[in-house]
């Protein structure tokens, strides 16, 4: 396979402009580490962003910073962690669940609109994204955005394609918002509920004045014997003693919660937030998004059809992830039959490569928003050269 590696926006415009003309399908790559999400492309050239490296922008007082596309993740993180500062929505890192090596890059999190655990408060990556630089189908450079937040009139680039796995276009370079990194972090564990109360448990202190974080649910067997429900609080020393008592007292039917601090919580969030639950196992594995008081519903005629399903819930129940048998159609038909009803969705995170040939990764879109996302590809990338088929046959 060839891989293209351009290390100007210029070079990636002739890269694109070339493989265009000559109707070539690539696949984009960032650090490696989503390798396998997604369904399987046949394509025979790769543009890879690892030659676009470097933070281009960090204005601390203005809470902003902009990066090439291939600049590690990590390299972001330490910048302005040396400033007191953080990428709000807490982005996943992929390694541990699919088996991937490599580095995460500040694009990739851009294009797959990668969030964690914040995104129930602080919103999703694309919600944080505030400028981009993108190559489109027909090797033109695209700007959109900039260095702050602006009412949008008409199509709103930055949101539309983060999200879209590289099917529009190849970014060159990311703008994000950024906030203050809180002086401290605790969380809040009940042990021993139910899904249902756990998710009730949850839901109230979510609807409180007294702002968790995260919010997330361990049934027995998921990392620890016994049912784990948890609620993260972040400020200042003080804020968080006077709401963990809050909260104990508001949710006190619930029993006792036992506060766990330093490493210790930030290595259960970490868990939580690449769900290295599933880590190392062969089971397929699954993202069901939800409203958070259907989930226990959910996942209890899942358990019904594919009994040896296990789950967990974060965001407090409006994300599930789901690990079943990776056999046959790695229950998407159970799974997708259970949350229909419920006006959720599911997507196939982890499967072997001839499951994800066959079964509907994404979820399927109404014949209308399928017209529509056509559509928008092809206004993007007439030559169809970018991704084709990773998210839908055919697009």
């Amino acid at each position: 396979m060839t891989i293209h590696t351009p290390t100007t926006e210029a070079q990636a415009c002739a890269v694109v402009a070339s493989v265009a003309a000559n109707g070539t399908p690539v696949t984009i790559r960032g650090g490696g580490t989503r390798t396998g999400l997604g369904r399987p492309t046949q394509v025979v050239s790769t543009i890879s962003s690892a030659g676009l490296t470097g933070i281009t922008l960090y204005e601390p007082s203005e809470m902003v910073i902009g990066a090439r596309a291939g600049t590690p993740l990590a390299e972001i993180q330490r910048t302005l962690a040396d400033r007191g500062q953080m990428l709000p929505f807490e982005p996943m890192d992929h390694r541990a669940l699919l088996g991937t090596e490599g580095e995460p890059t500040i694009g990739a999190v851009a294009a797959g609109n990668i969030s964690g655990p914040r995104r129930i408060n602080a919103g999703a990556a694309r919600d944080s994204l505030i400028g981009i630089r993108l190559i489109n189908g027909r090797g033109e450079a695209i700007k959109s955005g900039g260095r702050v937040m602006k009412n949008v009139t008409g199509l709103d680039l930055v949101k539309l394609v983060s999200g879209a796995h590289g099917t529009l276009g190849f970014l060159t370079e990311v703008t994000f918002r950024v906030l203050p990194a809180p002086e401290c972090v605790a969380t809040l564990a009940w042990p021993g509920l139910a899904d249902e109360a756990a998710v009730a448990l949850l839901s109230t202190a979510l609807g409180s004045p007294f702002e968790p974080m995260a919010a997330a649910h361990l049934p027995a067997g998921i990392g620890a014997d016994q049912a784990r429900t948890l609620l993260r609080l972040e400020n200042f020393a003080s804020s968080i003693a006077y709401r963990a008592d809050a909260l104990g007292e508001l949710l006190s039917q619930y029993g006792r919660p036992e506060l766990i601090e330093g490493a210790a919580s930030q290595e259960l969030w970490h868990s939580v937030r690449d769900a290295r639950f599933f880590a190392g196992s062969h089971e397929a594995v699954w993202r069901l998004s939800l409203a958070p008081t259907r989930a226990p519903r959910a996942t209890a005629a899942i358990m019904q059809a594919l009994p040896q399903a296990r789950w967990f819930y974060d965001w407090g129940g409006g994300l599930v992830w789901l690990a079943v048998p990776p056999d046959e159609d790695a229950g998407a038909a159970a799974i997708r039959a259970a949350i229909r009803s419920l006006g959720g969705h599911a997507t196939l995170v982890r499967a072997p490569h001839a499951v994800r040939a066959v079964v509907p990764v994404f979820e399927p879109l109404a014949e209308p928003l399928m017209r529509v996302t056509a559509g928008i590809k092809n206004s993007f990338d007439p030559a169809g050269i970018f991704e084709p088929g990773r998210m839908y046959a055919g697009i």
